[in-house]
């Protein structure tokens, strides 16, 4: 995170960013009431139950509220 971003959707900002760390949980839940019954560590895993495999940053423009991967505010600084 030491590259400079550029908003790409009101492309004017450059400097105000809310960095939003993911963290995943992976949870069983019951269907009727949505509590969670069991909760799973990153290698105990059942089967069909896929890994996270998402960004572990999320970046949000502190100009217009956009939310984007990192990736897509650093490729427009570089544009």
């Amino acid at each position: 995170m030491t590259t400079p971003y550029n908003c790409p959707s009101c492309k004017t900002n450059r400097t105000r960013f809310h960095i939003i760390e993911q963290v995943a949980q992976a949870v069983k839940l019951n269907p009727e009431t949505g509590a969670i019954v069991e909760k799973y560590e990153a290698n105990e895993l059942q089967p069909f139950h896929l890994p996270y495999q998402g960004p572990s940053l999320k970046i949000q423009c502190g100009a217009c509220g956009l939310i984007e991967n990192e990736s897509m505010f650093s490729r427009r600084a570089q544009a």
